[in-house]
């Protein structure tokens, strides 16, 4: 079990175990409604229904679905760069290109398999946070701190911008992918990845 870090929107953190799984089945619960109903009709009665809890219980952490939706955002920032620092351990040091390659497949395995990701991901598609947030920011300085060490780069400013548009660019083209085919587009993929390679050899050679 993945905990949600402190920086989410929760009205109150966790402290025993048991409140701490009863929070996890209540964001499972939120990702399976979102792939079987959408967020418009996601309600937190029926998240309470489907995690087998009170609603006062989903109610202790979240006011709203927005905030339920924008803590299994995070979470899935966390599950996310989890997956890719275990990746890149157990394969050890290939380069930046196999670096910038784990990090792609572990994104659209993610967006595949992973319940609630396809619409909420890190928070783009369904409005979580506040008005101001930028997912893609957030998304691009975790990137930043885990691969600069692995890259043996300062993780200085240019090194977050570039980051940063490598995001944006494959945020905006596995959308592509997917909205041409549900398991997403090899062809555009295939793009992606070289237009990836072909931008961070500029920075990263």
């Amino acid at each position: 079990m993945t905990p949600v870090p402190d920086a989410t929107p929760l009205r109150r953190a966790p402290v025993q175990r048991r409140s701490a799984e009863r929070l996890a089945r209540i964001l499972d619960a939120c990702a399976a409604l979102l792939d079987e109903a959408g967020y418009d009709d996601l309600s937190t009665r029926a998240v309470a229904e489907r995690a087998g809890v009170p609603i006062g219980s989903v109610y202790r952490f979240f006011g709203n679905k927005r905030q339920m939706a924008g803590a299994l955002a995070q979470r899935n920032l966390e599950r996310f760069s989890e997956r890719v620092t275990e990746r890149l351990r157990d394969t050890g040091d290939r380069g930046w290109r196999h670096a910038m390659d784990v990090v792609l497949d572990t994104y659209l395995d993610m967006k595949r398999t992973a319940p609630g990701f396809s619409l909420v991901d890190f928070g783009n598609q369904i409005p979580v946070g506040t008005r101001r947030a930028e997912p893609n920011h957030a998304v691009a300085d975790r990137l930043t701190d885990l691969l600069s060490a692995y890259l043996g780069r300062e993780a200085d400013e240019d090194l977050r911008r570039a980051f940063l548009i490598a995001v944006e660019t494959a945020d905006a083209l596995v959308h592509l992918a997917f909205r041409i085919t549900p398991e997403g587009d090899e062809k555009v993929i295939g793009e992606l990845r070289e237009m990836l390679r072909a931008y961070l050899a500029r920075v990263l050679d």
